[in-house]
């Protein structure tokens, strides 16, 4: 997917855009292609976005390290202001104040839109934290050695002690 520039979108009618995609993204590993589409609509001084996509991944479970498939599926809207100092934020010194205002995502209104970045950032943001492949999974089957080893001669003096105070 191409960006698009903004200015171009009041060009199209309602100054609305829909991509329709069957692609995969470079930086997410998917089964299956993401599937889905994309609405941007120009607003005057922000954009509307949402979208609907789904695609597949493989998760690694996080208890029993097997791997799983995952079905992503979002349909998120978000709205970025556009503001002719949006570009001017990314080069704040680390000790300046901030405002509530400074903290909404801005691109400049004579700027590009990325809707595949868009994507991936939603995507990215689906994927669980928690990933398990099932909600009960009993996680690493440990064998009786590992967990009971023989008690190192090492210790066995401590561990008499330990028997004589119980």
């Amino acid at each position: 997917m191409e960006a698009i520039h903004i200015p171009r979108l009041i060009q199209y009618p309602e100054h609305t855009k829909t991509i329709e995609f069957k692609t995969l993204l470079k930086d997410l590993k998917t089964l299956t292609p993401v599937q889905g589409w994309i609405k941007i609509t120009h607003q005057g001084n922000f954009l509307e976005i949402s979208a609907k996509a789904e695609a597949i991944v493989t998760l690694t479970c996080h208890r029993c390290l097997q791997q799983f498939n995952h079905r992503l599926a979002i349909e998120p809207s978000e709205m970025i202001w556009l503001d002719e100092n949006a570009d001017q934020l990314d080069e704040l010194p680390l000790d300046k104040e901030l405002s509530m205002d400074d903290l909404v995502e801005t691109l400049s209104p004579n700027g590009y839109f990325a809707p595949e970045t868009w994507l991936y950032e939603q995507l990215s943001l689906e994927i669980p934290q928690r990933q398990l492949c099932e909600q009960d999974c009993p996680g690493i089957e440990v064998a009786d050695e590992i967990k009971n080893p023989g008690i190192d001669s090492r210790w066995a003096a401590l561990q008499a002690f330990k028997g004589h105070l119980n």
